[in-house]
């Protein structure tokens, strides 16, 4: 698929962040999928100590909590690899204003060029 390079982003680093997506896109379904059997409710009537009953619960939750951080990042990368399609990656939601080459490679999901995404960190 042919596709013109977002503003301020050579053909060459457009090329390299859409493949940084779709790696991330890859690699946290491989994630997602290998932590669902983790993430199941502990069987309160297995027989195991009240201190490891615990321990189980804890880590369950623990899990719980990492699937849905990593499951927003997971739809986060889809709607990129969407703005990709549609021609408008690169360019911030909210002021669409340029996001940046350096914000983009260290995370190339972000909707947010850096001052947008600091008053929304402010509030």
């Amino acid at each position: 698929m042919s596709r013109e390079p977002p503003p301020d982003l050579s053909a060459a680093e457009s090329e390299a962040l859409h493949g940084q997506l779709v790696a991330l896109r890859e690699e946290l379904a491989g994630v997602l999928a290998g932590s669902v059997n983790a993430a199941k409710p502990v069987d309160l009537d297995e027989p195991i100590g009240r201190i490891s009953r615990i321990d189980a619960i804890q880590q369950q939750k623990m899990v719980q909590a990492s699937r849905e951080s990593l499951t927003l990042r997971a739809a986060q990368v889809r709607v990129a690899l969407e703005r990709f399609a549609e021609g408008t990656y690169g360019a911030c939601v909210s002021c669409e204003e340029n996001v940046g080459y350096a914000r983009l490679k260290a995370r190339p999901e972000t909707p947010f060029c850096i001052a947008c995404q600091t008053r929304r960190e402010q509030r």
